[in-house]
């Protein structure tokens, strides 16, 4: 089952039981979803981080303007996205992907870590954030 399978589902109960900001929410993700998978991208974990990403910036930019009941409705939206998201990596098994990818870039020094970070980022597979890798891969070469 497809996740845009499990917000569609999830739509519906949250239809049934009257939950208005849920049904708004989740009508919003399962729209961005179907348009990806429509455009042939079909990447639905890049989708599901990219909105949950949109409703943090907005929710930072609300509190910035002095408007905290919209930050708090953007970040309950950030949260129920997230829901959906694969379980992110642990330090440890980020650790372990950056090792396997240092040694089979051969890499020496910071000035390796294009390499390094393609090696990474197909271990990774949406597990993590590339900002999260990028900085473990800086710190394990040294940079």
């Amino acid at each position: 089952m497809s996740i845009a399978d499990t917000v569609k589902d999830d739509l519906t109960t949250a239809m049934k039981a009257g939950e208005r900001e849920r049904v708004q929410a989740l009508r919003l993700v399962l729209s961005e979803l179907q348009r990806t998978q429509k455009d042939g991208d079909g990447d639905e974990v890049a989708v599901l981080r990219r909105e949950r990403k949109r409703r943090g910036d907005a929710a930072a930019a609300f509190r910035d303007g002095g408007r905290p009941e919209l930050a708090q409705a953007e970040e309950a939206e950030a949260a129920l996205i997230e829901g959906y998201l694969p379980v992110e990596l642990s330090d440890e098994e980020l650790g372990a992907i950056v090792d396997t990818a240092i040694a089979e870039a051969g890499a020496q020094s910071p000035r390796d870590m294009g390499a390094v970070m393609k090696a990474a980022m197909l271990r990774v597979a949406g597990r993590a954030d590339g900002r999260r890798v990028s900085a473990r891969v800086k710190e394990a070469l040294g940079g």
